[in-house]
């Protein structure tokens, strides 16, 4: 099992930045693929960002490339979302989630790979 908890969100202004961090617990996220997804009131909830066990590979979606950045820290077990020029689409529930390495890079798109969830983060942005 892996305790995932992230924390970094609050209400921001466009053009703000924040930095989402999500810690794990119960096992070393070495063993993981990282993701961070959001969702939107109403909607489902999206991939945003994903980096592979071994950090070599990362991947976003369409609307947050050169704005958000992931990385991860296996010695201190925490995964970061760096969001820069945030725009009020930006605004949703961002959770972080860890999945269980496998498959082609397409996988860290999809959010039923993923088996071990955070509890979420509030990100508002106002324009």
């Amino acid at each position: 099992q892996v305790q995932l908890v992230e924390s970094g969100g609050g209400s921001a202004q466009t053009g703000d930045s924040l930095r989402l961090s999500c810690a794990a617990s119960g096992r070393t996220i070495s063993n993981f693929d990282m993701g961070w997804f959001r969702q939107r009131p109403g909607q489902d909830r999206v991939f945003v960002s994903a980096i592979d066990q071994a950090g070599r590979n990362t991947l976003y979606t369409d609307s947050v490339k050169d704005r958000f950045t992931i990385s991860r820290d296996d010695a201190k077990n925490t995964v970061a979302l760096q969001m820069n020029n945030l725009e009020p689409e930006d605004t949703a529930i961002y959770y972080c989630a860890a999945r269980v390495p496998g498959g082609n890079a397409g996988y860290l798109r999809a959010y039923t790979t993923y088996a071990y969830w955070g509890q979420g983060t509030q990100v508002p942005v106002s324009s």
